[in-house]
Formats: structure tokens, sequence, C-alpha cells
């Protein structure tokens, strides 16, 4: 049975728009159709711009947007934001057992969908409403104009949702969610690196044939961040490089099968465990303090830095009068919000300090919590090996000696993999490079897990025995 929280979404579920499961085998040519489809879709929303919203508006989000697959004043204004931040506290809810939840239950599997879906759209119409009520879209829009750019975002968030649904129930392949980070993160590099001198942002590359800055410009970058650096292009190809290596580090763990006496096999535990879920929670949690903090700020009239001791600690703002950007100066906001090139790093090393030290303690708690959320305890997959008739050498069948070697790899190696993670993710953003080290990472992981799915499925595809073994 449900837990009484999970039922109450019970009648909201019948009438939420819902992507149904194949009911036929999906050929592996059809999923690359479905899942190149929602991509172009996605792009093409993200050049699709608002009606209503002036080009001029300037963006005080643009350090966190690659993450999230947004794009200012365009449709994908929120990008995946809500998906990600339903998710992150229904899961937080779930594994604290606040509210019960059996995933095994295909009950529970259902009216968790369905809470995710609620979550997600009033999350759209918050976040919609934060966006316009802060004077993001300017202070004199007209009530017809209010509303229709609310209706705009809110329809995008449904229809966001709703491809994301169609990749993961089979259509597609892999995850809509993960399709749109990769193809934001990969735009954001490619624009990094070879915009034209007369755009709005100066590629490294371009710039560098073009003769368009000073040398300390081209190597370093500006102090505003404007213009991409050198320093962070070859940071960038760095940073893809040391992910992944970190990918391929593992623990090997000796098994046999009890049933086929002398047919052996290894149980892999990867160095990044829990995959790069935690500096998803985290980016998500910090732009979520970033969000608000901002948003209060700008409903309170603006105080000056310094004068209210409320903003002084969740996040005071100084408002650039030519330009009408605003940047934090102090409180939390300030603190997770990491400087993106080097200069401002030398220039404010207290708050590189404490938001390296931030991101890193995160990563290694989410890590940690994502072991019971996600079912990669050590007591979990210790069940998971007996059901599937595996044992290790040497030791009786049973799941107690399984769990008890997993225990001296997996929590250790879970916090290592976030601290990691975390580190990778704060140094790199720190050398400017282009699409921010959490999007790397990511991008890093997603195209990892894309081919070895790419390769299963061609496995399938070729050998329809491969099926029953892969479960499907």
């Amino acid at each position: 049975m449900p837990g009484r929280f999970l039922s109450l979404f019970k009648p909201i579920g019948r009438v939420l728009p819902e992507i149904k499961k194949p009911e036929r085998k999906v050929s592996f040519n059809e999923k690359i159709f479905w899942t190149a489809l929602v991509l172009v879709i996605f792009l093409v929303m993200t050049e699709i711009p608002l009606f209503g919203v002036s080009k001029a508006a300037s963006d005080q989000f643009g350090s966190l947007r690659v993450i999230f697959a947004s794009n200012r004043g365009t449709l994908m204004e929120l990008g995946i934001g809500p998906i990600v931040t339903a998710g992150l506290i229904l899961q937080l809810l779930a594994g604290s057992s606040i509210i019960q939840c059996d995933m095994s239950n295909s009950e529970d599997r259902g009216l968790f969908t369905s809470a995710s879906k609620v979550f997600t759209i009033l999350l759209t119409g918050i976040q919609s409403g934060a966006y316009i009520l802060s004077g993001m879209y300017g202070t004199s829009l007209a009530g017809p104009t209010v509303l229709i750019i609310f209706l705009q975002l809110i329809i995008t968030g449904v229809i966001v949702m709703l491809m994301d649904e169609l990749v993961q129930k089979g259509w597609g392949l892999g995850s809509g969610i993960s399709l749109f980070i990769m193809a934001g993160v990969a735009q954001n590099i490619v624009w990094s690196a070879f915009s034209p001198p007369n755009g709005l942002f100066v590629g490294s590359l371009s710039a560098l044939l073009g003769h368009q800055q000073t040398l300390v410009q081209w190597a370093f970058g500006s102090a505003s961040g404007v213009y991409p650096s050198l320093l962070g292009f070859f940071a960038t190809i760095a940073v893809f490089l040391i992910v992944i290596y970190l990918q391929g580090i593992r623990i090997e763990l000796p098994m046999s099968y009890a049933g086929y006496k002398g047919f052996r096999s290894r149980y892999p535990i990867k160095l990044l465990y829990v995959s790069n879920l935690p500096v998803i929670f985290a980016s998500a949690l910090f732009a979520n303090v970033y969000f608000f903090s901002q948003l209060l700020w700008s409903q309170f009239g603006r105080p000056a830095p310094g004068t209210n001791l409320f903003f002084q600690f969740i996040g005071d703002y100084k408002q650039n009068v030519t330009s009408g950007s605003v940047t934090p100066v102090g409180g939390l906001a300030y603190y997770v919000t990491a400087p993106r090139n080097i200069q401002n790093v030398i220039a404010a090393p207290l708050q590189a300090a404490a938001y390296l030290a931030i991101i890193i303690v995160f990563c290694a708690v989410f890590s940690l919590i994502w072991l019971e959320v996600g079912g990669l305890g050590p007591s979990k997959v210790a069940q998971q090996l007996m059901d599937s008739g595996m044992q290790i050498p040497g030791y009786r069948r049973s799941g107690r000696p399984i769990e008890a070697i997993l225990k001296r790899y997996i929590p250790v190696v879970t916090v290592l993999g976030g601290i990691i993670v975390g580190l990778v993710a704060g140094l790199s953003d720190f050398l400017g490079a282009f699409g921010s080290g959490t999007g790397i990472l990511l991008s890093v992981g997603i195209i990892y897990q894309y081919y070895e799915l790419l390769m299963r499925e061609r496995a399938a595809e070729m050998f329809p025995a491969f099926r029953r073994i892969l479960g499907e």
C-alpha cells in the first residue's frame, strides 16, 4: 500500500498529461529518431524568444544556466530547473523516510511519478512568477503581457517534462534531462570557443585569430568574465581528460556464480560510485539559494550592501547602474557563487576558498544520502548479488559476508568520489572552463552512459538472445 502522502496524488494522476509506455518493441533506429526529434525541439525552443520580453533585459543567472539547460529570454528560460528541483525534494523526502515509498512496487512508482509531475508544474509556476516579480523582464510590464509571459513559461515547462518522459519511457534512449544538459554544455563550449568577434560574446579562438583583445584578456579573460580566455579553453580540454580518466578508476571484487562452478566474474565499484548526481543536487541547491535570495532582495526595496542584517546573512547584492545587472557581494548567496576566472579568484580569495569548501562538503553529503535513496548501499547491493546467484569465492553463499566486504569499500569510495567531484567542479570554475566544471562533469558522465546504452541496444538488436540476459 502506498504511503498517506503519495495517496494524495492518486486522483490528480488521472488528469495529468502522460506519455504511455510503448506496447510493442521499439526498434533501435526508431529510438534514435525519437531521441533526435526531442533534441531538435529542445534546441529550437532555446532560440525562440519569449513574447513580451525585451531583448535588452539583463541576465542575472548566466553562470547557472548551463547546468539547467536554460537560455535567457527564450522559451527555455527555466530549462530543466523545475524538474531537477522537484526530483531533489522528493528524493530527499523518500530517502529520509519522511514519505513512505517502495520503488519496487508498481503502484508506488506510478504515484511517485505523479507527485514528481505535480511538483514540477508547481515549481514551474513559482519560478515563473518569481522571475516576473523580481523585475527580470522589466518593472513596467502591462497586465496582459505578464499573463502571456507566465503562460508561455508554464506551457514550455509541461512540454519539457513530457519530452523527458517520452525518452525515459522507452521511446528514446537514456534520459531527456541528460540529453538537454549535454546539448546545453556542448552549445556553450562551442560558442565560447568559436563565436564571431562581432557577436555578444567573443570566442577565445576567434579572438586569437582576430586580435580583438589585449594579451592579458586573451590569455586569462577579462575581470568581468565577458571574454572567454585561452586558459579556459585549455582548462576545458584538461578537465574532459581528467574526468574521462576518473570514470575508468574502479575496484573489482572477484565473484563466482553459485549455479555454474568454475564460472567467475568481477563486480566493479567505480570511484565515481554515485556518478555525478551529488554535483547536480549541490548545484540545484546553490541555484535556488541564489535565486530566492535575490528575489527577496528585489522585493524588499533592493537595500544597499551592509545595511540589512537579514540580507547580510542570506545574500547581499549590488546593482550595476549602467547595465542593470545584479551581483552578490555578501552573505550565503555570495559564497555559493564561484569566481569564474583566475583574476576573480585572486581578487576574492575568501569567496573562492569558501565556495570550494562548501561544494566539496555538500557533494560528499549528497553522495552518502544517495546511497540509500538510490538503492546503492551495501545491504541492497549484497541482496541484488545474492538474487542473481553470485557469491564471493572462499565464502559460504550468504548475504552477510558479501555485505561485510562491500561495507569496506562502498562508503569510503562514495565519500571520496563526492569529494573529488566537488573539487574538480570548483577548480574548473576557477580556471574559467567553458560550460562550467559541473557542466563538463555531467557531460562526460552522460556521454559515457550513452556509449554504454548504445552498445547494449546495438548488441540486443543484433543478437536478440541478449535481451533475456539484459532483462529486457
